[in-house]
Formats: structure tokens, sequence, C-alpha cells
């Protein structure tokens, strides 16, 4: 035999105050469920001829960034140092993290390790990722009989 079930309406009315909490929060912290990005921030950018890898790295230098590349992952490590105060000084906000930072990014094809360049301006990283040789596609002619 066959039996149903109802739920009280007490219980329906904590499934509405639940769904309102979640909805209240989701509108006020929406950032919440989101994950944080990894640092440093990238962008990536490719076409048939390589890939053009930036990062924002405020404040660090680039004596102290080091970029491997590995088949088709390019890995951004370095340090971020923290401000030097005086002796007297005491942080009131401090919202800019320090330390070290490693990022790697996968790449859509395998890149010529010989031929990658970077460029450090004003903050900026730029990674110039040229596709390998081998990697690239080619033209193949179609012969007729």
């Amino acid at each position: 035999m066959y039996r149903r079930y109802r739920v009280p309406n007490m219980w329906r009315e904590v499934d509405r105050l639940q769904r309102e909490m979640n909805r209240l929060f989701e509108t006020t912290y929406p950032a919440r469920r989101r994950q944080a990005a990894g640092y440093p921030a990238v962008n990536l950018w490719s076409n048939e001829n390589g890939v053009i890898l930036t990062a924002e790295v405020p404040g660090v230098s680039p004596d102290d960034i080091d970029i491997n590349v590995l088949g088709e992952t390019v890995t951004l490590s370095g340090v971020r140092n923290i401000d030097e105060l005086p002796e007297t000084a005491r942080y009131h906000r401090q919202e800019r993290g320090y330390g070290a930072f490693t990022r790697s990014v996968q790449l859509p094809f395998n890149v010529d390790v010989n031929q990658v360049e970077a460029n450090f301006k004003n903050g900026v990283l730029a990674v110039n990722l040229p596709r390998a040789e081998a990697d690239k596609p080619r033209k193949i002619a179609v012969k007729t009989a």
C-alpha cells in the first residue's frame, strides 16, 4: 500500500525562511560564494603563433620573479616583500598581501622555450610564449590522381 506523507506547515515556513536568508546574503555579499582569484591576476591571449600572458605584480621587483615553462604549463613564482615601517608606526589597515606566491596556468599548446621573452613595466609582467614549430598546424596540399 502506498502512503503519502505531508510536510507540516511549520517545515514549509522553515524552508521559506532559509530561502529568504540565502537570497538576502547573496545580494548583500555576492562575492562570498565566489572563489577568490589566484595571485597574481593573469590575462592570456593566443593566436596561431603563440600566447601572450600578462600578470599584475605591483610592488614586486622583476628580480624576484621566476618564470618556468614545462610542456603546456607556465608557472610564475616570486616574493612580494612586506612594506618596511618606521619603528613607531602601526598598521591602521592592511589589505595588500605579502610573501611567496606561485601561479601555474595551462596553455593551449606546447611552447618553444628558447624563444620565450618577458618584459616588466608599471607593475605588469608581459610574457610572450611562442608556439613550438612542431605544434603549429600545417597546411596539407591535396594531390589529384
